[in-house]
C-alpha cells in the first residue's frame, strides 16, 4: 500500500503531474490546477493498477515484489543488485526467479490505462514507452531503498 500512496509515491506523482503541467502534455488537460488535477490522478490509478497487479499475481505465483538491500557489498556489487531485482523477485524458497508478475502488471496496467487516458497518449507506442519508463521508476526506486540509508547516515553523521 505505501507503494502507491506512501509518500515517496506520491511525492513523484506531484512532479510527474507538475511536469506534464509545464509541458502541457497532454495537452487535453489544460496547464492550470484541473489539468494538474487530472495528470496526477492518471498517474495514481496507473500505479494503484499496477501495484494491485502485481501483488496479486505475484501472491499466486510465489513471487515477493519487495526489494531487499544487499547491505555490506561493495558499491559495483549492489548496483547490479539494483539493476537485477528490477527483473527478479524473491522466490518462496528465499531464490530468485523472473518477476513474471510485475511484467505482467506494469505491461498490462500500462495498456489497460489506454481505455481511460487522452486520445493522443492511448496508444501502443504510449503504452511501450510508459512500460520502459515504468522498469526505469522501478529501478530508481530500488536505487533510493539500496543507498539512500548510508547516504542519510553519513550526511547525519557529519552534522553531529
Amino acid at each position: 500500500m505505501s507503494n502507491t500512496i506512501g509518500p515517496p509515491s506520491l511525492l513523484a506523482g506531484a512532479i510527474s503531474a507538475g511536469w506534464g503541467t509545464l509541458l502541457n502534455h497532454p495537452p487535453e488537460y489544460g496547464t492550470h490546477w484541473d489539468g494538474f488535477g487530472k495528470r496526477y490522478g492518471m498517474r495514481l490509478t496507473g500505479v494503484a493498477t499496477s501495484n494491485t497487479m502485481e501483488a496479486g499475481l505475484g501472491m499466486l505465483w510465489g513471487e515477493d515484489p519487495r526489494y531487499f538491500r544487499d547491505e555490506g557489498q561493495p558499491f559495483g556489487h549492489r548496483l547490479r543488485h539494483v539493476v537485477k531485482m528490477t527483473f527478479l523477485a524473491e522466490s518462496r524458497s528465499g531464490g530468485t526467479m523472473p518477476a513474471y508478475a510485475r511484467f505482467v502488471a506494469v505491461s498490462g496496467s500500462n495498456f489497460l490505462s489506454n481505455t481511460w487516458r487522452a486520445d493522443k497518449e492511448a496508444d501502443t507506442g504510449h503504452a511501450l514507452a510508459r512500460i520502459g519508463l515504468g522498469f526505469m521508476g522501478r529501478m530508481s526506486k530500488n536505487a533510493f531503498l539500496e543507498f539512500w540509508p548510508d547516504v542519510k547516515e553519513r550526511v547525519f553523521r557529519i552534522g553531529r
